[in-house]
């Protein structure tokens, strides 16, 4: 994307003088001849700089405090133009919200290299301090000036999905590889006219050609799962997943790192902000989550904005299968005790299917079968399955497909913590 400057300023052939000097492929100039003017044009391109020339109909530095205030939530810098060179006259705008004054006449080369400073700063202090990709506030400032425009580029939104679990395994240095990894991939294949920022850690956003973004998205995926095994150990990578060991044994089944991503390529209709649009990707973001790994869903205008919004049902049903009925009965009573709605069958034909299953593998480890074919059902993609097993065989349960062991005897409040974080996901 580019930087926006707006020149406030009624002088046709001076102010065309300084858009000429400063515009280029990667700054977009626009000229206001009067106050009204301008404050409209603020709203629609959210100028990274605003140009106030003292030849407007109202005194600079009034104007420039009213500037301020209107535009408190994007602080652009202001720089003031003017005739005058008595310190006075400077001191007062620059007391009323301009950053910066310049007398009149300027030399265009000293004017263009100026700028060109203000806008190095104004990028420098929003970059994220590890990637070095503009923060979050760049980021809404562009997707802002994206809706105002009448021809809209394409918007996609790249989540690192369990990329904190692989901190928890392989280190913090080692996630931040993966991150700098995906990036290169997606430095890669974008040009000059495209916008990559960062949302979180673990979140970005391109803002790309409509016409090729699909095929973008596609490409990434492909590029990042070719990498990925690289970041695993020998015995990881032959396994096909992680192991975040617990207490006493335990050990969770984590999938390997992936990238999902969300895309909206014309099918603006009803986004009107920033919020909104990003409100939009999460949810289309929740589509591409389905099958389980590295995935893209794109949202064109010939889908409703029904079929993208996929409504969240609050589910904290758990199911206990458990040949012990003591112990199922203690299950029962304590997780119902902490909130929970608790059920002994499952109809595996239904579309809404338990957050949580607790299993046990029972001695002939039939339970195991239980779990793979559960799991290769799309309709319990979502349901987290907890083993437990007097046989301690940790590496056949989660090769089975359990997303934790839980060897048998264990702590009822041990198993409730696990209960608790799954629930969270």
């Amino acid at each position: 994307m580019f930087s926006s400057i707006l020149i406030i300023d009624k002088r046709k052939e001076l102010s065309v003088k300084y858009k000429k000097s400063i515009e280029n492929e990667h700054v977009r100039v626009f000229v206001a001849k009067n106050i009204q003017d301008g404050l409209k044009q603020i709203q629609l391109i959210i100028p990274d700089i605003i140009i106030i020339s003292d030849s407007i109909e109202e005194n600079l530095d009034t104007f420039c405090r009213k500037i301020r205030t209107l535009t408190f939530n994007i602080r652009p810098i202001i720089i003031a133009l003017s005739k005058s060179a008595d310190i006075k006259d400077r001191i007062n705008v620059l007391e009323n919200g301009a950053d910066d004054f310049w007398s009149e006449p300027v030399n265009y080369e000293e004017f263009r290299t100026r700028i060109q400073a203000h806008l190095r700063r104004d990028i420098e202090v929003n970059l994220d301090n590890k990637t070095l990709l503009p923060n979050k506030k760049i980021v809404e400032k562009n997707l802002k000036r994206l809706l105002n425009l009448n021809d809209k580029p394409a918007t996609l939104l790249v989540n690192l999905e369990r990329l904190n679990s692989y901190k928890s395994i392989y280190s913090e240095i080692a996630g931040d590889k993966i991150v700098q990894t995906l990036i290169a991939i997606i430095k890669s294949t974008l040009d000059s006219n495209d916008f990559l920022g960062q949302i979180d850690d673990t979140t970005f956003i391109i803002i790309t050609n409509s016409y090729g973004a699909e095929k973008l998205a596609a490409f990434l995926i492909f590029a990042f799962d070719t990498v990925a095994p690289k970041f695993y150990t020998k015995e990881d990578a032959e396994r096909g997943y992680m192991v975040l060991k617990g207490d006493r044994e335990a050990g969770m089944r984590i999938n390997f790192v992936s990238i999902l991503i969300a895309g909206v390529l014309d099918n603006y209709k009803l986004i009107s902000t920033p919020e909104s649009l990003l409100e939009r990707l999460y949810s289309i973001k929740e589509i591409a989550r389905i099958p389980q790994g590295s995935n893209y869903a794109i949202d064109r205008l010939k889908l409703s904005g029904e079929i993208s919004r996929e409504k969240v049902i609050n589910n904290n049903q758990i199911c206990i299968q458990e040949m012990d009925s003591s112990l199922a009965l203690l299950l029962r009573t304590t997780l119902e005790l902490q909130g929970y709605d608790v059920v002994e069958n499952i109809d595996i034909e239904s579309s809404l299917q338990p957050k949580i299953l607790i299993i046990d593998s029972n001695d002939d480890m039939s339970g195991l079968e239980i779990c793979k074919m559960l799991k290769e059902r799309i309709n319990f993609v979502n349901t987290k399955i907890i083993m437990t097993s007097s046989k301690h065989k940790k590496r056949e349960i989660l090769s089975a497909g359990a997303d934790l062991y839980l060897p048998k005897p264990y702590e009822i409040t041990d198993l409730i913590r696990w209960v608790e974080y799954f629930m969270k996901m």
